[in-house]
């Protein structure tokens, strides 16, 4: 294991996380920079012995250190991640290609996620139950207690190696819950450099393992060990939903795929919108589950909304993100370029056509527009996860809230209309999550719910949500003397 690239921080980690030291093995894997395709690590890769070992040295951990002592621990590593954030940026930039503006902002979320985190640490708490609201219960007292599950088992994508990381890693340490991390085996570096920072803060080795590997070997030994009652997953839906499956009497937290849907009025500001959404729509060069896929504009505005949107697409940099000006950088590896650019042309022979883009320039896919989808289209129907936006009309806002559900999935969506007071009511009716109004969908604040129905997911992350996944409530019943 080593590191390869001078961009890197030379003390990065490249070892397996466990028992508060780095440990090398024998296999190991390179992490790539998407951009230039070199080698920029290679790290250690584990199997399912460091995933039980790491599993029994979490539970020595419970149960936990005091609440103050955990909040207090988030909070400097809070202040560490953001001593050193152009270390953390670069880092998410260098192994996930993410362009540096954005990938600045991704690091600065995670120092959001590690306040709020240690804000529930210093504040959760239960209830108390009147018990003398029935005879039965006179001369009780009873209170509620939330107590943690046990161990956390937390698998995460590669398209925020460092905040998504950070959203299951902060919440559990606030919960008092112990955790195994299994990070996207093409953007481990982010991971491993917050857990070495979380350790510098205070946190007792052991209380966080961090085993790089393979979804069939690693994430099925987090998965389907007996001592690990709780699973984080964050990824695609197939496999998110066949752990639930498979682990039926686990909490399995599951955040999935979106293809996000946005509604555009006709007496909306379509300036803004088209800005807003232009934007959105290919940051990280679309590899976000809220990404904006699919724009629905009432007919009367359409022909206005398509040239303002097109000449705001049009206009965003594409290019090596280590360049501070590039909005559009590559997409994670050749596998998914490939797949990217032949759902586009799918699209095409079924009728949709290429407003700007559709065309690899460099190794990058242009920012694509396609005009005329229609719900049958893959770039419709599935996560296109790739900077690709498509544009269709409507008449009604019933045909548009359609449109819209016609999705398998409900993770966010999005309305901008100059009538909010109908627009609430509007919301009521998107099967989805979360609704915008008069905002991108692709928003996301770091404390609030966020979380999806139907094939998007069955929990909400923020960190006072996931606190109370990770952590169980306890009745206890006092006899109060005379």
């Amino acid at each position: 294991m080593a590191i390869h690239s001078p961009a890197l921080d030379p003390s990065q980690p490249t070892g397996l996380l466990l028992d508060g030291a780095f440990e090398s093995r024998d296999t190991e894997l390179a992490v790539a920079n998407p951009y230039t395709g070199e080698t920029i690590a290679t790290v250690s890769v584990g199997d399912e012995e460091d995933v039980a070992h790491a599993v029994r040295e979490a539970r020595r951990h419970l149960p936990p250190a005091p609440a103050a002592e955990r909040a207090a621990i988030l909070e400097r590593a809070a202040r560490l991640v953001s001593e050193r954030s152009e270390t953390f940026a670069r880092t998410v930039c260098l192994e996930a290609g993410k362009p540096l503006k954005q990938a600045r902002a991704e690091t600065q979320r995670c120092v959001d996620t590690l306040t709020f985190s240690a804000v529930e640490a210093r504040t959760l708490a239960g209830d108390v139950v009147p018990m003398d609201a029935s005879a039965a219960g006179a001369g009780k007292m009873g209170v509620i207690v939330r107590e943690p599950r046990g161990v956390v088992g937390a698998i995460s994508p590669f398209n925020f190696p460092l905040n998504l990381v950070c959203h299951k890693l902060a919440p559990a340490i606030a919960a008092g819950c112990p955790v195994v991390l299994k990070p996207a085996s093409s953007t481990p570096l982010s991971a491993l450099l917050l857990a070495r920072t979380l350790a510098e803060a205070g946190l007792p080795d052991g209380a966080l393992s961090v085993v790089v590997g393979g979804g069939g070997t690693v994430g099925n030994a987090i998965v389907d060990h007996p001592d690990v009652p709780i699973i984080s997953f964050t990824g695609s839906p197939p496999v998110g939903w066949g752990i639930r499956q498979r682990q039926p009497r686990k909490e399995v937290a599951l955040e999935l795929g979106n293809s996000t849907p946005v509604i555009v009025e006709a007496d909306a500001d379509l300036e803004t919108a088209a800005r807003k959404l232009a934007a959105s729509g290919f940051t990280h060069a679309g590899q976000s589950c809220i990404s904006v896929q699919r724009v629905y504009v009432q007919n009367a505005a359409l022909d206005r909304f398509r040239d303002l949107f097109v000449a705001a697409v049009q206009a965003l940099k594409v290019g090596d993100p280590m360049d501070a000006e590039t909005d559009v950088g590559p997409v994670i590896d050749a596998e998914n370029r490939d797949r990217i650019v032949e759902w586009i042309d799918e699209a095409r022979r079924a009728g949709a056509d290429a407003l700007t883009g559709g065309a690899v320039v460099d190794g990058l896919i242009q920012p694509t527009v396609l005009e005329g989808i229609d719900p049958r289209m893959k770039v419709s129907c599935e996560e296109v996860f790739g900077p690709v936006v498509g544009v269709a009309g409507y008449d009604t806002i019933d045909e548009a809230i359609d449109l819209a559900n016609s999705s398998p999935f409900g993770l966010q969506a999005g309305i901008f209309t100059g009538r909010a007071d109908a627009a609430l009511g509007w919301a009521r009716r998107l099967h989805f999550g979360g609704v915008l109004i008069n905002e991108t969908p692709t928003f996301r604040a770091d404390q609030m719910p966020y979380g999806g129905v139907k094939d998007s997911g069955n929990t909400r992350e923020g960190p006072h949500f996931a606190v109370r996944t990770m952590t169980e409530q306890k009745l206890i019943v006092v006899q109060i003397p005379g």
